[in-house]
């Protein structure tokens, strides 16, 4: 009988150069986060299914990992449905748990508070290319802020992030969701079904123009409706930022909010501009929906050059605390793409460069068991150093460490110090 012992399907596991380059790209990550003012916390990886069915993780929320009642809670022959078994789940994101930890410990946190978190999540999805249904997620929250300063900060810290890991070219899209509530009621949608235009319109860069408008018009939308926005749609399908723009502008009939909202997505854009990198650009993106509900107004997304997924992505949340806690708390976070970033490095050949060398102690059956331990331990005064047990074919032996990844070996002797050689020595 065949015993299955891989891993479920869309989970890993993960070699030692793999695990060496995901903790370098935590590591530049998080000393960048770091110079910003940023700490790290921690939450569970369960959580309770209330916190995360609220209707605002978008189709998350039908990807959660549910788990099973446990003791005297789990009453099968009381069941009706499925869900009445269940009463936790795994977390599908950061933010959610964010938002409760901060509900019950805002009185030990100074304000505002900026938080770091670096941990594994999971989504019940279809595996991709880029996506896993266990992955790692490396979010920095402002939390207490209520002016788009918030935003200025999160977006540097995570565009240095990136730089230092040397993906360059970076293009950081704004939008906001108060102004795309503007722009789909100025089209003439039906208010009520806002946030069914909105997940429709995310689909733009996977369906296309004609996609969106097939799939607006199938779900019984206004055609009149779907003409306007697919006016303005056509335009940043085409690249024509400009056009893109003055067509979106021209359809939102903005109240003082929408103003203020509006004043302050160009104060961002112009601000970042003059802030961010050389070669870091900045774009307004009208199309920017972001798939959680959760979102109140600037949203952002960073993207690299040939590659169609984004590297980050983020966006004001000013609600989700106080539903939790009864009073609302400014809010804004940004999640870098943990395991894209990690895929473009392995593709580009990055190597990380490590503290100390790496050195094969080679030893016969000869040497006495406490000399093995005293030459190791003298030669990890300044190097990595690994035991090895000496085999008669060296040669072969050697170019196979070497190929290891090992950087130097020492043949030790009984009775006679260890000298280190370089693998070309042989």
């Amino acid at each position: 009988m065949k015993t299955h012992t891989a891993p479920a399907r869309g989970m890993r596991d993960l070699l030692p150069d793999q695990v060496e380059l995901r903790d370098h790209a935590a590591a530049v990550i998080l000393r960048a986060y770091a110079r910003y003012g940023f700490r790290r916390v921690e939450t569970p990886a369960l959580e309770h299914l209330a916190l995360l069915s609220t209707g605002e993780g978008g189709d998350n929320e039908k990807l959660i990992y549910k788990v099973m009642k446990r003791g005297d809670k789990l009453d099968l022959a009381a069941a009706k449905t499925p869900d009445d078994l269940v009463d936790h789940g795994l977390r599908y994101d950061l933010t959610v748990p964010l938002a409760r930890f901060y509900a019950e410990h805002a009185a030990e946190l100074p304000t505002p508070f900026r938080a770091i978190q670096l941990g594994p999540v999971w989504r019940a999805e279809r595996p991709q290319k880029g996506r896993f249904r266990q992955f790692t997620q490396c979010d920095i929250d402002v939390l207490g802020e209520p002016s788009v300063l918030a935003e200025v900060e999160l977006v540097r810290a995570t565009v240095e992030a990136l730089t230092d890991l040397g993906l360059d070219g970076l293009t950081v899209r704004l939008g906001d969701r108060r102004l795309l509530s503007a722009f789909v009621a100025g089209c003439g949608f039906d208010a009520a079904r806002t946030d069914e235009v909105f997940i429709t319109v995310d689909k733009l860069d996977k369906i296309g123009v004609d996609g969106v408008r097939k799939e607006l018009l199938g779900k019984g939308h206004d055609t009149t409706a779907v003409d306007a926005a697919c006016e303005v749609l056509e335009a940043v399908a085409s690249g024509d930022a400009t056009t893109a723009i003055a067509r979106w502008r021209d359809r939102m009939d903005l109240d003082e909010e929408g103003e203020a909202a509006e004043a302050d997505l160009l104060w961002l854009e112009t601000t970042l501009k003059r802030a961010l990198p050389d070669g870091a650009d900045v774009a307004i993106d009208p199309t920017l929906v972001r798939g959680m509900g959760y979102y109140t107004g600037p949203l952002f997304e960073i993207s690299l050059p040939g590659y169609p997924f984004s590297m980050a992505g983020g966006g004001r949340y000013d609600r989700m605390i106080g539903r939790i806690s009864g009073r609302d708390v400014p809010a804004c976070g940004f999640s870098i793409g943990f395991e894209r970033v990690v895929l473009v490095l392995e593709e580009r050949g990055v190597k990380p460069a490590r503290e100390r060398r790496a050195v094969a102690l080679l030893h016969g059956p000869e040497v006495p068991r406490d000399e093995v331990v005293d030459a190791a331990a003298a030669l990890r005064a300044e190097d990595a150093v690994t035991p090895v047990p000496r085999r008669k074919k060296l040669g072969k032996q050697l170019a196979e460490l070497e190929a290891q990844g090992f950087d130097r070996f020492a043949l030790l002797e009984p009775g006679r110090p260890p000298e280190l050689r370089d693998f070309q020595e042989g």
